[in-house]
C-alpha cells in the first residue's frame, strides 16, 4: 500500500491524538504534531507568539513529512485543520508532491467535548505539559475558530 497523508481534523482535546495512535499500530505510519513539539521547546509559554510559531511549525513538518513520504511512510498529521483555509492548503501541498491525502474528522459532541477538557485539564502537570490546559475562555475561541469541514472534505468521519 503507497504511502499517503492523514490530516486529523476536529476541535481542541477532542481525541485526536488517541486516534492517530490507533491509526499508527494499524499502519506503517509517523504522527507529526505541533502540540508536542512546541510544548518540549516552550512548555505553554509563548503567549501571543504562540500562532506565528504554530504556523512556522506546520510548515516546517509539511516539508519533514515529504522526507518520511518518500521512504514508505504514511503520516499523520495531528494539529487540528480547524479552518477551510488549513484544510485547502494542505490538500494543494500534497497534490502538488502527487500524495494522496485524506481528511479525517473527529466529531463531538459539546457533553462528551466539556467531559474529555475536564479530564485532560486534571492530569496535566504544569512541571511537564504533554498537553495544552484548555480553560474557558480558551475553550470559546478554539470553539469560535473552528470551522466544519463539509461532507466533500470529510475522507473519513
Amino acid at each position: 500500500m503507497p504511502p499517503k497523508v492523514i490530516l486529523l481534523c476536529g476541535k481542541v482535546c477532542c481525541g485526536k491524538t488517541t486516534y492517530a495512535k490507533q491509526i499508527r499500530k494499524g499502519e506503517r505510519a509517523v504522527i507529526l504534531s505541533c502540540d508536542e513539539i512546541m510544548l518540549a521547546l516552550f512548555d505553554q509559554q509563548l503567549g501571543d507568539r504562540h500562532e506565528r510559531i504554530s504556523q512556522a511549525t506546520q510548515h516546517f513538518l509539511f516539508k519533514k513529512s515529504l522526507e518520511l513520504l518518500r521512504v514508505g511512510v504514511t503520516v499523520i498529521l495531528d494539529w487540528g485543520f480547524w479552518t477551510k483555509a488549513s484544510r485547502n492548503e494542505a490538500r494543494a501541498f500534497y497534490m502538488l508532491h502527487e500524495i494522496p491525502c485524506e481528511l479525517h474528522y473527529l466529531d463531538i459532541a459539546e457533553p462528551q467535548w466539556s467531559c474529555l477538557i475536564a479530564n485532560r485539564n486534571a492530569k496535566i502537570n504544569p512541571q511537564k505539559p504533554v498537553a495544552y490546559y484548555v480553560d474557558l475562555p480558551l475553550k470559546q475561541k478554539c470553539q469560535d475558530l473552528f470551522e466544519e469541514p463539509s461532507p466533500e472534505e470529510v475522507t473519513l468521519r
